[in-house]
Order: C-alpha cells, then structure tokens, then sequence
C-alpha cells in the first residue's frame, strides 16, 4: 500500500464517530448522502491549483475497517454502545467515490472529489480524504509554480529535513514530482513510487578532509561517473570553482565525464555567471551548474532575470512546506440526500457569501476552444448534458451579466469513475506518468493564468440549471 502499509481508518476526528453513532441511534446510518470536497480559496497568489493525492485516497477507502484493537480503543472513551461497535466491526466503503484525476488543473468550488454512499460512511472518511487531499494538492501546486519560474530548468525537490514529519516530507515529495519536479534527494520516496532520486555530498564532506581539493578528489575517485562538487565550503571562486576544474580535469583524463558544480550560499546569480565563464574557459561548456539554499519561485524568477547562469535547482523548506501559503483549506460538505430513491439538493446558508455551498449531485466540466486551449470550467447537475453542436453561453455566478459565448468547442468531464458501489474502478497511473499528463493538462492553459504575479482569473461558472437551484434554495431558507 502507498500509505506505508498502514490502516489509517482511525485517522479522523472524534466529532466524525459521534455523529454516526448518532445516525446510527436514530435510525439513520443507512441513508444515502452526497458530499462534495473542494476548496474556496487558491493557495497564496497562484491563478490554479494541481490536485493530488488520489492514489493515497483509493488506499485509504480499500483499507477501510476497524480492528480489535481499534474496537477496544473506542470502547474505553465511554461514548459508544455495543451495537455501534457491531456495525464498526463490519464496516467496509460500499458507496460510489468519484475524483479529478491526479495532475489535472483545477479551481476553487470544483468538486475535487464526490462522494454518494450511506451517511455512516461518507462521514467517517472526511478527515482523512481531507487531510491527503488538502496537503498534496497544495505541495504540487506550489511545485508547479516553483518549476514554472525555473522557464526550462530542471527542479529538484530537497526538502525532506525540513518538512513538518516523516509524512509530509514522503508525500509532498511525491506531490512535488506530480507538479513537476523532475527527482528528489528523498530515498524513501523514489523506492515507494519509482522515481529519480538525486544528491551528492554536503559541507561536511569537505571540512572532514585537511584540505577542499582532498575532498573533491576523494568524492571524484567515489563516484567517478557522479562527480557533482560542492564548491561554497570556503571560497566559491578563489578556491572551489578551481579545485572543482582540476579534479574534473583528472577524471577526463581518466575517461570520466564530470557533472558539474553546486552552489548553495552567496549571490547565486554573480557567482553562477562567473563559474561558469570559468568552466568554460576550462574546456568544461557542458559542467551543470545547480543552486540550492533558501530558494522559491519568487527567488529563482528574480535570479533567471538576472541572467544566473544555473541549469539546475534544489529546492527545500519554501516548496516542501509551501512556506508562503501553508493550507490549502479544503472542505467536505454535504450536498444532497436520497429520500425514495430521489436526490435531494442540500445548501449551507452563510453571511459569509463564500461559504455558501453549491447544492445538488454534480460534475464538472471543461471547455475548450478550437485550438484545444481551456477557456472556462463549468459546474452542473450530474443529469446535464452540454450539446456541443450549439453555441454555449456562460455568465459569472456573481457578477451575472458578465457573459461570453462559445462556438467550435468541445467538452470533458473532470470527475471520474474510482468506486462504483464500494468497487475500486480506476487503476492509479505511475508518478512519472502523472507528472507527464499533468504537464500536458497545464499546457492547455494561457500563460496569463500562470503568471507568479496577478494571473488572469480563470472562468468558473456554473449551469443555468444549477444557478437557479441554489437561488430558489437561498430563498426558500431565508423565508
């Protein structure tokens, strides 16, 4: 299992068991519920996110199932009866779970998952669903940001030292190669997903011999055929870009091809324009240069307009721990109830308009233009059907005279099979493959809506159908 082996069924709030055990005194814990997670709010200043998580998710609902020993634990709360712990102990998902695939781009109120199963069991796993939902889809849109400033350069992910557990540094260095990572230094990573991992010594390396050129040449005579030299210990371009050159001239003429360079301290962009001036005039055009230390989207788009002459960069804490927007802010809300067989649209009424739910069973769609670029999502009733060979008219849920029609397009829709009556029906890609149909999915996109600063909003709008439906309910309650 990709959740490290582990049954996480315990892994939810208390307040989740206390309802159920309600639902189940009242005789309720069979009826079926629809809930939507989505999120309201974009991570820091991005203009999209890139969901992930999935694959934990499907691990999570397969495993789902109370032990003994969890059984006992509940039992000393003094909460519960023995008939509630009967139906624990039975407990399997049995209900329908429909997601966005891993990668996919996506928009505050889209429904990121859909959930229709008995309420016992579509309450208990809100947390969980949350908690990895929440914290992948924000590392890999972060990733996806830091990789687009780096405009072609490779970006590796090194931030398992600082990353909030053992956890968030496994799974947010898979969520960084889904936004576009292209390796991490994390070891347990690569061995549970199967991708590149990457590194080569730190400044303790060096201090531990007399001397930095011992130290390069012990490292060289190691690993001949990875010789990547850290050149910042003590003087970058009096002492480390030279001995770094000599070694690298050693091993050529041994038959060995040096790496390169990495600098982790100073002024990344004056000393990686004359290191690499001095590599050059060395023989040594095709020695990388990667920089690490402290360094963010922000940084690497300030250093690349510079002109820094870096190929490659590490990145740590600002990407592992998504330091400038450390919560995405996920939420799981009911939307709809069976009652004999029919769904029934649910609503949260709140003064705070954004916290106002969109009701009913639905989906989501994406539109595209002639030339295959997304031009607007739009959410829907599950049982509506866009006719493609007419035009489409779309509006602001808000600002509702702001209109745009469409011609000549077509129509996807983002939610898709993962459990049809507690079945699992979707098998998980592999990470790289993920990574690569994220790319293409964000290659779909105008680059106004990736700008680091004040991107372009992109259009998220919901059905005519839909938008009616949450007006009559707001004001049906407010009666």
């Amino acid at each position: 299992m990709s959740n490290n082996g582990r049954n996480l069924t315990m892994l939810t709030d208390l307040y989740q068991l206390t309802m159920m055990y309600g639902y189940h005194k009242i005789g309720k814990a069979d009826r079926i519920v629809a809930f939507d997670l989505f999120f309201r709010k974009i991570a820091g200043d991005n203009g999209y996110a890139v969901v992930a998580g999935l694959e934990q998710v499907i691990d999570y609902i397969e495993g789902l199932s109370f032990s003994d020993n969890d059984i006992e634990y509940l039992r000393s709360l003094a909460l519960f009866d023995e008939s509630f712990f009967d139906i624990l102990k039975k407990l399997k998902f049995k209900g329908d779970l429909y997601a966005i695939p891993e990668g996919t781009v996506v928009f505050p109120y889209e429904p990121l998952i859909r959930v229709k199963a008995p309420i016992l069991q579509a309450q208990l796993i809100e947390t969980a669903l949350l908690n990895i939902v929440n914290h992948q889809t924000l590392i890999a849109t972060k990733a996806s940001k830091v990789v687009h400033a780096a405009q072609g350069g490779i970006v590796l992910e090194f931030g398992l030292r600082r990353a909030q557990g053992p956890d968030a540094g496994v799974y947010g260095a898979r969520a960084a190669i889904i936004g576009g990572c292209s390796a991490t230094s994390n070891v347990l990573t690569g061995q549970l997903f199967g991708i590149p991992v990457r590194g080569t010594h730190a400044h303790s390396w060096v201090m531990s011999f007399p001397d930095e050129l011992t130290a390069f040449r012990a490292y060289a005579e190691t690993f001949p055929e990875n010789c990547l030299l850290l050149v910042d210990t003590y003087d970058t371009l009096k002492s480390g870009v030279p001995n770094a050159i000599t070694v690298f001239e050693e091993l050529r003429q041994k038959g060995y091809k040096a790496i390169g360079i990495r600098l982790d301290s100073g002024d990344i962009a004056y000393l990686s324009k004359k290191a690499r001036k001095m590599l050059n005039q060395a023989g040594y055009v095709d020695a990388k240069i990667v920089a690490s230390g402290d360094l963010d989207e922000w940084t690497i788009w300030d250093l690349k307009a510079q002109g820094a002459a870096v190929d490659i960069w590490g990145v740590g804490t600002a990407l592992i721990t998504s330091s400038d927007c450390p919560a995405l802010g996920g939420v799981y809300k009911l939307v709809a109830e069976e009652l004999d067989g029919v769904m029934y649209p649910k609503i949260k009424i709140s003064e705070n308009p954004s916290k106002i739910t969109n009701p009913g069973y639905k989906k989501v769609s994406r539109i595209y233009d002639k030339d295959s670029k997304a031009v607007a999502d739009l959410i829907m009733l599950d049982d509506e059907v866009i006719d493609q060979s007419r035009p489409l008219t779309i509006f602001d849920p808000v600002d509702t005279w702001k209109r745009m029609t469409i011609r000549n397009y077509t129509v996807k829709d983002l939610l898709v099979p993962v459990f049809q009556d507690g079945i699992k029906v979707y098998n998980s890609p592999r990470l790289l493959d993920i990574q690569t149909y994220a790319q293409k999915d964000l290659d779909t996109f105008w680059d106004e809506y990736k700008r680091l600063k004040s991107p372009h909003i992109f259009k998220v709008d919901l059905s005519w159908k839909l938008y009616n439906l949450k007006n009559d309910l707001l004001k049906e309650y407010s009666l």
